[in-house]
């Protein structure tokens, strides 16, 4: 979130943050998951925590806020690229790792908002050592109480109870590239392409071990292509939260054309490339 010197007219509040979400089209008792680019929104008297609240504040005591807290650093370094580690590393990181712990484990490369809720009161967290969620309000603990390891981003982890409770899905200041629901269209292709996966998981006696699984491959780079094809059907509401242009959208709806849209093209597309 921008806290340089601002350009807008008036600081962004929690109760202009509300007033701003109600008039995409949030309402209380929904179930929400959200991803955000919060630096976008501009000023925002008390930053990330105001977020938080206007979020809170406009789902109200029936309502269930999700955010992901991803930890893609948990991962076997054998796959590294970005950037790689030396091959002699591999054996001391796998085998010192602290491993994911559902309340010690920061979230990384998800944004500012997700770390502020998965420490809020009352929240929990599903113990993916890769992919968690994490949720506040009433739903919460069902939302994230199934995170199998093989069915990272499947109808068994939180995208899928999202899915089940008929959620939303909102994007702050970002795009549908950060639109993790699509994954979850991803595993619903006919014979999906599995990876390999290794991370490190610490169980409650302190004791530390290695898990390996195979799941469907996720691939965002067409995301953004879905979500434009997506945006021209809808339905989506299209407004601004503070300064950030934001989209809200059944996650349902999404998740179906996605779906759709992967079978169509998406592996048309490379059986296409095969034949040629």
């Amino acid at each position: 979130m921008n806290q340089e010197t601002p350009s807008q007219a008036v600081p962004h509040t929690v109760s202009s943050l509300a007033a701003d979400l109600r008039r995409l089209g949030l309402a209380a008792g929904d179930v929400v998951l959200v991803h955000s680019a919060l630096r976008s929104v501009g000023f925002v008297v008390g930053h990330v925590q105001s977020v938080v609240l206007a979020l809170l504040e406009v789902l109200g005591p029936d309502g269930t806020l999700v955010v992901p807290t991803h930890t893609n650093y948990n991962s076997d370094p054998a796959g590294w690229s970005n950037p790689p580690v030396p091959e002699a590393w591999w054996p001391v990181i796998r085998g010192e790792n602290p491993g994911f712990d559902r309340v010690l484990s920061p979230s990384r490369w998800v944004g500012v908002l997700p770390e502020s809720v998965r420490t809020w009161p009352g929240a929990v967290r599903s113990g993916h050592p890769q992919v968690s969620f994490a949720a506040v309000g009433a739903r919460a603990a069902e939302v994230v109480a199934s995170h199998p390891v093989e069915d990272e981003l499947g109808d068994g982890s939180p995208l899928g109870a999202v899915y089940r409770l008929d959620g939303k899905v909102l994007l702050i200041g970002c795009g549908h590239a950060n639109n993790t629901s699509m994954h979850l269209s991803e595993t619903r292709q006919p014979d999906p392409k599995l990876d390999e996966n290794g991370a490190a998981v610490r169980d409650a006696d302190g004791s530390v071990r290695w898990v390996t699984w195979s799941a469907p491959a996720s691939d965002s780079s067409d995301f953004e292509e879905i979500g434009v094809a997506f945006d021209a059907v809808g339905p989506v509401s299209v407004g601004l939260v503070g300064g950030a242009v934001s989209r809200l959208m059944s996650q349902r709806a999404v998740v179906d054309f996605a779906t759709g849209w992967i079978r169509d093209n998406r592996v048309a597309g490379a059986a296409e490339v095969a034949e040629g």
